[in-house]
């Protein structure tokens, strides 16, 4: 059963979306993407997604731990793996994240799984940056991966 709900953040409204095993999608500012037959419960589940959420925002929670289910190529997931490592309130290149792969001249496919990562926040692709300090692309807005990055750092 897919079941999903909502929480609002200094960045949003943020909507999770999971089934009864894993939280599949978190969509920032804009309306995720519900399957017609879902309805708004809120499983145990997504209840604790929503405590992570806020726990983090308030920045009592440093690392989420939440079953995610991951929907993307080999390397999308390893990227994805790679972005859970980040620490806390630090930021790293899309370079370092593709030698961290195993890939060194992927920075542009590192740059599209980020993109393609259906569950920001928890996979923090907010935390990487071009190697020249400036942000790079965000797909919830730059001016929210500021916001993330900015909040990160004052709770440190």
């Amino acid at each position: 059963m897919i079941d999903f709900s909502f929480c609002d953040t200094i960045i949003g409204r943020v909507g999770i979306i999971g089934n009864d095993d894993y939280i599949v999608e978190i969509s920032i500012g804009s309306s995720p993407r519900i399957p017609s037959s879902t309805k708004q419960k809120g499983s145990l589940l997504i209840i604790e997604a929503i405590k992570q959420i806020e726990a983090y925002f308030a920045g009592h929670l440093k690392k989420f731990d939440l079953p995610l289910q991951l929907n993307g190529t080999p390397f999308m997931k390893k990227v994805w793996r790679a972005l859970q490592n980040i620490p806390y309130g630090t930021t790293v290149s899309y370079k370092e994240i593709a030698i961290a792969v195993g890939s060194p001249k992927a920075c542009r496919a590192v740059g599209l799984a980020n993109k393609r990562n259906n569950i920001p926040l928890v996979i923090p692709c907010h935390r990487v940056i071009n190697s020249d300090g400036t942000l790079g692309g965000f797909s919830c807005g730059c001016d929210k991966k500021r916001l993330l990055i900015e909040l990160e750092r004052s709770f440190l």
